[in-house]
């Protein structure tokens, strides 16, 4: 062996960064081992190249948006609240800013402020960080010894395994680390999208192309119209299908479901009464136009055509002959725009991974392995994931801050 650290961690995102800098703040001699050449390459892509870095909730709001294996999280998040990396990042030179949701983004608006801050503290601990591709652990009796690197072999006490999940494959998320885990002894839940754009074969998909709609209210149902959940924000429409905050989130809820309906309240902020009277309004004003010209001032105008023919109206009709049968149509579909979808976007389109190393195996109050001493997870690679709005990350920094804090520790507790 060439070169001896007290910790290894493989993967330069959020979770291998934080891990990294604070075991090297401690006092540990700390490698960062990632393939590629700029730390964080994913994060700086994130919402949109904003960057919904963490959420102001605290932490029993926190687990009430992780939907799968909440409670292995609680160690993690209350050690490292959101305010505690609201805090980080702010002393680490990105102001923030809250915005609706509790959603935290830089002010700056820009991803790669938050990636550069997480590499300027990896570095200014004295970290090294080298760019090579990691092929296997080496244990010896249950103990980490080292890693084989594709540049050569290091000699260590700790690995810290964040090398995320399978989403985004070309920023490096190739789901490597799951190979090494299941080499090391552990079970891998199935591996699927999480937080993913739908698929839809409705025409309305394609015609509203590129139309964003904002403040609405969506509910998801399953062919038999059980509510599988609802979502209030943003969404767009794509030629393959739907995708936005909204149906990020609502994909979560799509296990064994082969096909669902997702129904949009295009104006939520209205009962039916009040819509009604908004629309004999608007009727009154334009009387004398015909429908597609006389609902400019209550929709998008792209989806005016779309909305019309949905309710099955005569778009040259003029509005003084609209009956009431025709106006309770286009106030029902107003209510309730309904798009059938058929699956999901793959998964290297998903923002997140769900499934990988099983928790059961995992300390929740280190995030050491159950079966290799020395051994550490955090992130992505883990079997826990989020919904949008900034709790993703928030996991991966919690989590890595706590393999980061134990990992090289002489007194890290045996395996149970």
């Amino acid at each position: 062996m060439e070169k001896r650290f007290d910790v290894l961690v493989i993967g330069g995102g959020p979770a291998g960064m934080m891990a990294a800098g604070r075991a090297a703040e401690l006092g540990k001699s700390v490698l960062l081992v990632d393939k590629n050449g700029l730390l964080g390459r994913k994060l700086r892509i994130t919402g949109k190249g904003r960057c919904n870095l963490t959420n102001t909730a605290d932490p029993a709001d926190f687990f009430e948006n992780v939907p799968r294996n909440p409670k292995f999280l609680y160690s993690a998040i209350y050690h490292f609240t959101c305010q505690d990396a609201v805090s980080f990042f702010e002393a680490h030179g990105v102001p923030c800013k809250t915005e609706r949701g509790g959603r935290v983004f830089p002010v700056s608006d820009k991803a790669k402020d938050v990636a550069e801050a997480l590499a300027r503290y990896v570095r200014e601990h004295n970290c090294i960080v080298m760019q090579a591709k990691a092929t296997q652990l080496l244990i010896e009796s249950g103990q980490i010894t080292g890693v084989r690197t594709d540049r050569q072999i290091f000699s260590c006490k700790s690995v810290v395994l964040a090398t995320g999940g399978c989403s985004y494959p070309l920023t490096g998320s190739t789901g490597d680390g799951y190979k090494f885990a299941q080499n090391a002894g552990h079970k891998i839940m199935p591996v699927q999208a999480a937080l993913v754009p739908m698929e839809s074969q409705d025409t309305v998909c394609s015609d509203l192309q590129g139309l964003t709609l904002k403040n609405v209210a969506v509910t998801m149902k399953d062919a038999q119209g059980n509510l599988l959940g609802s979502e209030f924000g943003e969404m767009l429409f794509a030629h393959f299908g739907l995708t936005g905050p909204v149906i990020l989130s609502l994909s979560s809820s799509v296990s064994s479901h082969t096909a669902w309906s997702i129904h949009v309240d295009l104006k939520p902020a209205l009962s039916m009464e009040q819509l009604d009277a908004r629309i004999l309004r608007d009727f009154s004003k334009y009387s004398n136009k015909q429908l597609i010209n006389a609902l400019v001032d209550l929709l998008p105008k792209k989806i005016i055509p779309v909305v019309i023919e949905k309710a099955g109206l005569n778009p040259r009709k003029p509005v003084h002959s609209i009956t009431k049968k025709e106006r309770e149509a286009l106030l029902s579909l107003l209510k309730d725009f309904s798009i059938s979808c058929t699956g999901l976007r793959p998964i290297d389109e998903a923002i997140v991974t769900r499934g990988g190393v099983c928790v059961t195996e995992v300390n929740p109050s280190t995030m050491q392995s159950k079966k290799v001493k020395g051994l550490f997870f955090a992130g992505e690679i883990l079997d826990v994931d989020g919904y949008t709005g900034g709790f993703n990350l928030q996991i991966a920094y919690a989590t890595g801050r706590l393999a980061g804090e134990y990992a090289g520790n002489e007194k890290t507790e045996e395996n149970e």
